[in-house]
């Protein structure tokens, strides 16, 4: 039986619930990303109060600090980290392949490369990876696959698509923690031909969902929207679908608004780290001269812990102090907007108004003035 059930849809828009052995996940679901077992600077009880239902770890940087086994001695990744809800961990494949330059070697059987902490020499094969994800104890563990660039040559994608397909028929069946879920993740790019056939090999396996990888790599956003418009009907219809690397409110309405589950992005916190907030006024800098003054909070119907207590002006205060409360606030509310976003989303599909929904939100975050740096 399927830990996932839909609950409602609205054109291509889909509400769900996926169960996992710490939890239910409502969908969709944005998943803030917990690289090293934790949102950075934010207490994990911080995170729930947020609206978070599920956080995503990072198998790649876990296996080399503290390790799978240090994780495990602990009692696994949720009392390591002292978060009691789902966690998905993802295969460090996207790690492995951004960091190109430290690859040694590829072939059918795994990947060898250079540690990016050491210089060391290590190797991911698709048992191995299983068996790091089983001994962290995540709810949702993701397979190795071969992520390529935009602009990668075709024969570059059709080897991506053939070594993916082949780990997972390796992964898939490998051991796993007790009550564990297992994604796979399709490969192609945006070429038509070779997502579909990454699709069909793929969804062809007894995977628990399925995620869109090798997009959000660097293509456009008319070309990448254009293939999940086509390629997410084309998985299957009662398992979870996951888009890979994606925060920002547009795009959160516009892979949802194309039957996308589930997605996650370090772009809420990392722009809180720069100083800057996401609002329904637009993307502001904290950093600019102009708010100096301005005792109005970040969002005026934000409900957050920075927007329920402090101005503008003492927030910008602590940014251009580098005081580390600063990053905190604004990380809290950056999460609040998206998580915020996506539930409202949920609900609309709930009510079979999203088209509406989404149509609105898009025009207000359209009508919002750019930024100056």
């Amino acid at each position: 039986m399927s830990a996932f059930r839909l609950t409602a849809t609205d054109g291509a828009a889909r509400a769900g619930v996926l169960e996992t052995p710490h939890g239910s996940i409502p969908t969709p679901a944005f998943m803030p990303v917990g690289t090293k077992a934790t949102v950075k600077s934010l207490h994990p009880d911080e995170v729930r109060a947020l609206g978070a239902s599920v956080i995503l770890g990072n198998a790649y940087h876990l296996h080399f600090r503290p390790g799978e086994d240090v994780v495990e001695a602990m009692g696994g990744l949720h009392a390591f980290s002292g978060w009691e809800g789902p966690i998905l961990t993802d295969s460090g494949g996207f790690q492995v392949f951004s960091l190109r330059d430290t690859i040694l070697s590829l072939d059918d059987d795994g990947v060898t490369f250079r540690s990016v902490y050491d210089g060391s020499e290590a190797r991911f094969t698709p048992e191995g990876v299983a068996e790091i994800q089983r001994r962290l104890g995540s709810d949702v563990a993701m397979c190795l696959d071969v992520c390529v660039p935009a602009g990668a040559s075709r024969t570059d994608l059709e080897r991506a698509v053939a070594i993916s397909s082949r780990w997972a028929r390796r992964q898939v069946g490998a051991p796993r923690a007790a009550g564990q879920l297992r994604f796979g993740i399709s490969q192609g790019g945006t070429d038509g031909e070779l997502r579909r056939r990454s699709l069909e090999e793929i969804a062809a396996l007894p995977f628990d969902g399925h995620a869109l990888g090798g997009l959000a790599v660097g293509e456009s956003r008319d070309e990448m929207l254009a293939c999940v418009e086509w390629a997410a009907p084309l998985l299957p219809g009662d398992l979870p679908r996951y888009f890979m690397g994606i925060g920002d409110p547009v795009g959160i309405l516009e892979v949802v608004a194309r039957g996308i589950d589930m997605f996650d992005c370090v772009l809420p916190t990392r722009t809180a780290r720069t100083g800057s907030a996401l609002t329904w006024g637009g993307r502001l800098n904290l950093r600019n001269a102009r708010f100096a003054r301005d005792p109005l909070p970040l969002d005026e119907n934000c409900g957050c812990p920075a927007c329920a207590r402090f101005s503008r002006a003492y927030l910008r205060h602590l940014v251009t102090q580098d005081e580390i409360l600063g990053p905190r606030l604004l990380s809290l509310h950056n999460l609040w907007f998206v998580l915020d976003l996506t539930a409202r989303a949920r609900a609309a599909i709930e009510r079979g108004t999203f088209s509406a929904f989404r149509r609105d939100a898009l025009a207000r975050l359209a009508d919002a003035p750019e930024e100056e740096l």
